[in-house]
């Protein structure tokens, strides 16, 4: 009977943080939706970026913050050729002066399959040589792949002043 009791509380809580899992995934979904609109309205022209990459990320709620070292990490959506597959983890480390927080969205480009299977693989990690474009009207139009990645942010709130280097990691997780 006790085996029975402690059998069937075990599927209990695996069902109830299985949900609420599921409930945190259809948040980011949902976000990052938001996050895609918003980019597309500050930029008409990133539709290119969307349509002709061959995967893409979308972080809709990145926070960061630092006094002297600073971090920052987000989830978001993996989207491959269009369709989404799975998920994504970004977190970052940085030395130097900065000092504040502030939140933005990230949109990260893949322009081919190569790049694409970089990230998938937990390859991809961004140091300071590259750079994201802040979003605005236009600003896609010279906006470049390098290593064949792009990098959109979306400043959401807060206030950050910072000179630093470090870099992004990603971590993937199938649907």
């Amino acid at each position: 009977m006790k085996r029975l009791n402690l059998l069937l509380l075990s599927f209990f809580l695996m069902g109830a943080l299985y949900a609420q899992s599921d409930k945190k995934d259809q948040r980011i979904e949902e976000d990052a939706q938001e996050a895609k609109a918003k980019f597309l309205e500050d930029d008409e022209g990133m539709s290119e970026f969307f349509a002709d990459a061959y995967g893409y990320i979308i972080l809709p709620n990145v926070g960061k913050g630092g006094l002297g070292v600073g971090g920052a990490a987000g989830n978001g959506v993996a989207f491959e050729q269009g369709s989404m597959i799975g998920y994504a983890r970004m977190t970052q480390v940085t030395i130097g002066f900065q000092a504040g927080g502030q939140s933005y969205s990230e949109v990260v480009f893949f322009e081919d399959k190569d790049s694409w299977d970089r990230f998938k693989e937990g390859k991809v990690e961004m140091a300071a040589q590259v750079s994201a474009v802040a979003a605005a009207s236009g600003a896609s139009a010279n906006a470049k792949y390098v290593d064949g990645v792009a990098v959109f942010t979306r400043t959401k709130g807060g206030l950050m002043y910072e000179a630093s280097v470090g870099g992004q990691q990603f971590k993937f997780r199938d649907n």
